[in-house]
């Protein structure tokens, strides 16, 4: 208003009011201003109307690391949330489904860290709180991406997820990259059982890894192979990728006994004896190993050559029929239709295999080779004795049953 108007004004009530009412028209924008930092607004000042003061800055200053924006930030580093001039009061991350990290705040109240690991490739988001000293609020919201490791390793495991398998089927776990931290990949993998049962890993190697309890399995039960070896650190910069469970059930108790020095093998389910057939073995200067043996495959038909061995050229089959394998190094309890009829139980000539009297492409049910096979899962378990060899190495098929309890859990990491 310039000089000359307001020596000009006119004086009276009417004026008054609509000097009022045109200031008011005015007041909204100062009054939301001030509505929303009551809380920092300066109430002392001792002009007149209805301006009031100038909102207050909280002096908190909130640093979250990692930074906002980040796209490749480490997943086995935690945050980190610090406030200067001022402490903490809430702190909140979560991932991009809304789960909640887990963190535990300093007891001066400056400075707050996850507990919970990370996930790699996930992105995150911090909302913070702080307070000054004069109680006024500041917050700091931020987004950053963990990056996905650049060298993995997973775990091959047996059995498969939905089957069912013999009492003597273990759990065996088979990485594709050396495991040289053995005690952390065994914590991130557990294995349970209805009903409950101690399960125990061990160590064959630094690839491969077996669970059991300490006596076979008991029909009907349930096992859950739980793997969470998701960022796991194997070994030096390399990460595990898998986090699933896998269901298997044990079927009914079928156990089997291969005496060589009668040739025969009996068959016992479910605590009955319900087969005895005449067999052959392994000949004396290519025995059959002794031990537990757990048939690990089964074939109709397969292919059995004896370079593949290190027999050179002694043999050479491309129908062996219902074959079933019990190691690694090639040992087979299978169906035999070359050997005449008179050397099943009378004789031991084969280069280590059981062999049951069958018939060329498999296509007979009723031979012996074919029923045993029909009553077999993988998982049973075939016993060798009287073999005259040593007991096969536990590491060759899936044959652990052949340790001690104790020597089994000795191989334990965890």
């Amino acid at each position: 208003m310039t000089a000359s108007e307001n020596q000009h004004r006119p004086t009276g009530g009417n004026w008054s009011r609509r000097g009022v009412l045109t200031g008011l028209l005015g007041a909204p924008v100062l009054l939301v201003a001030a509505c929303s930092g009551s809380s920092s607004t300066d109430k002392g000042g001792s002009g007149g109307g209805g301006g009031g003061g100038t909102p207050k800055t909280s002096t908190a200053r909130i640093t979250v690391s990692p930074a906002d924006g980040v796209t490749d930030a480490s997943f086995t580093e935690p945050v980190k949330v610090t406030v200067a001039d001022g402490k903490l009061g809430t702190v909140k991350v979560a991932d991009s489904t809304g789960k909640a990290i887990a963190g535990q705040l300093a007891p001066d109240g400056t400075s707050w860290a996850s507990t919970d690991t990370l996930t790699s490739g996930t992105k995150y988001t911090v909302s913070a709180v702080a307070t000054d000293g004069s109680k006024l609020e500041a917050d700091a919201n931020t987004s950053f991406a963990t990056a996905s490791p650049a060298n993995t390793f997973v775990g091959y495991f047996t059995p498969e997820d939905g089957s069912t398998v013999g009492v003597g089927m273990p759990v065996s776990i088979n990485f594709n990259k050396p495991v040289t931290d053995k005690k952390a990949v065994e914590q991130a993998i557990t294995v349970v059982a209805a009903p409950g049962v101690e399960i125990v890993g061990h160590w064959f190697s630094s690839t491969r890894l077996d669970f059991r309890p300490e006596k076979y399995w008991a029909k009907g039960t349930k096992v859950t192979l739980k793997l969470r070896l998701k960022d796991v650190e194997g070994a030096t910069g390399v990460y595990g990728t898998q986090s699933k469970d896998v269901n298997f059930t044990i079927g009914r108790s079928q156990t089997s006994v291969a005496d060589l020095a009668t040739d025969t093998l009996t068959v016992t389910t479910d605590g009955q004896v319900t087969a005895t057939y005449p067999v052959i073995g392994g000949a004396p200067d290519h025995k059959t190993w002794a031990g537990k043996l757990v048939i690990a495959e089964q074939y109709t038909q397969t292919k059995m050559d004896s370079q593949t061995v290190g027999l050179g050229d002694e043999y050479n089959i491309p129908d062996v029929p219902h074959a079933q394998r019990l190691t690694t190094s090639g040992t087979f309890i299978h169906g035999n239709y070359w050997s005449p009829a008179s050397a099943f139980g009378s004789a031991n000539t084969s280069h280590g295999c059981i062999a049951l009297r069958d018939v060329k492409g498999a296509g007979d049910p009723g031979t012996n080779a074919a029923k045993f096979y029909a009553s077999s899962m993988t998982g049973d378990v075939v016993e060798v004795v009287n073999s005259g060899d040593r007991t096969v190495s536990p590491s060759n098929g899936l044959n652990g049953w052949n340790m001690t309890w104790a020597e089994w859990k000795a191989g334990s990491a965890a």
